[in-house]
């Protein structure tokens, strides 16, 4: 990867600055009162610190027992595969660091505000959702 490339999502935008074959890196900047999907990954591990802002995490290995909990500026969360994760803004400008195993496309989506569902991820869609 040669340059940033920003991923823009209906929850905000992703700004890859980073993605080897070993590691990727990412900034998820969540506009307050958005969420990403209620998602896993099947090989992915990542952590994600909270540079900015307040955020909601649900995580949990079982649907059916997730746990919430609230994420401060300074606060980080690692994820392991399997391991099912939301985050949501609860304040203006909040800005999450990711760092995480190169497969960038491995998420599944189990819940989702926008209507977006399966595996794998979908520019086209989430440009579109974006700019509604």
């Amino acid at each position: 990867m040669d340059k940033v490339e920003i991923k823009l999502k209906p929850w905000g935008r992703e700004i890859w600055f980073a993605h080897t074959d070993k590691y990727a890196g990412k900034i998820l900047e969540i506009k307050k009162g958005h969420r990403y999907s209620l998602q896993y990954h099947e090989q992915k591990s990542e952590t994600q610190y909270i540079l900015s802002g307040k955020v909601k995490l649900i995580h949990g290995t079982e649907i059916t027992n997730l746990q919430e909990k609230i994420l401060n500026a300074g606060d980080k969360f690692d994820i392991t595969p399997y391991t099912i994760h939301r985050l949501e803004a609860l304040e203006d400008n909040t800005k999450v660091f990711e760092v995480s195993t190169p497969e960038l496309d491995d998420v599944v989506k189990l819940d989702d505000d926008y209507g977006r569902s399966g595996k794998g991820n979908n520019a086209g869609l989430d440009e579109s959702l974006h700019n509604q």
